[in-house]
């Protein structure tokens, strides 16, 4: 079975979407945000490649061609916020202060904690992209001297969480305008925080887009100015 699955040209792909599926399908039963399809795909492919002793990079290999539709899909982000240009333009100091606030929270957040738990520099620069898309997020904790394979798995860890609380959240300090909760999943949750968002609205699609790629930027400077700080 290992063999098989391991030769297989389709296994990853066909693995991921059935397990993407599934969660969703879980989802709509029992209606709890725990049961988040992303979250839940991400378990089921774990415990298969576990159970079979799939090799991750035989099973990446199958399933990269998932990833190719990345880029046109971060690229067709750009529609929803072209589609509420106006509303950008009418709120344009209060998205530019909401982003800012959001960078500075993450970056501020992590390097608070980082003292607290007497964490080294190379650990602690490996945190400070969590916030921000993988891409960037890898070159910049390569470029400050952290360890790349942990970034990226912090940064699914925060995008999943952000995902999984983002009603609970809103619904605790009663944020209830659409573009306050498009930054924040975007500032805070990258483009996991932004599927989110889609569901939400378009209004808070169209910010949370924009938030992903000025927080990634505003991020890059950012954290190479944090990275002195400890």
């Amino acid at each position: 079975m290992k063999e098989f699955l391991s030769n297989s040209v389709f296994f990853g792909a066909v693995l991921s979407l059935v397990a993407y599926e599934a969660g969703l399908l879980l989802r709509r039963k029992f209606k709890l945000a725990i049961l988040n399809p992303l979250l839940i795909a991400t378990i089921c492919v774990m415990a298969v490649l576990v159970l079979f002793k799939v090799d991750y990079d035989q099973y990446n290999e199958s399933a990269k061609y998932i990833s190719y539709l990345l880029t046109p899909a971060t690229v067709c982000l750009a529609v929803p916020l072209y589609e509420q240009m106006s509303l950008l333009k009418k709120n344009f100091k209060a998205v530019a202060a909401g982003i800012v606030s959001g960078v500075l929270a993450s970056l501020v957040s992590v390097l608070v904690l980082a003292k607290l738990f007497g964490l080294s520099h190379e650990q602690y620069v490996t945190l400070l992209p969590k916030s921000i898309t993988t891409a960037i997020g890898m070159g910049i904790s390569e470029e400050l001297g952290g360890i790349v394979t942990i970034t990226v798995a912090v940064i699914i860890i925060t995008g999943l969480l952000g995902n999984v609380i983002a009603e609970l959240v809103c619904k605790v300090f009663h944020i209830q305008e659409p573009i306050a909760k498009g930054l924040a999943l975007g500032t805070a949750s990258h483009a996991i925080g932004t599927a989110k968002a889609m569901e939400m609205g378009p209004v808070e699609g169209a910010m949370s887009s924009l938030a992903i790629a000025v927080a990634g930027l505003l991020t890059v400077i950012g954290a190479s100015v944090f990275a002195g700080f400890m």
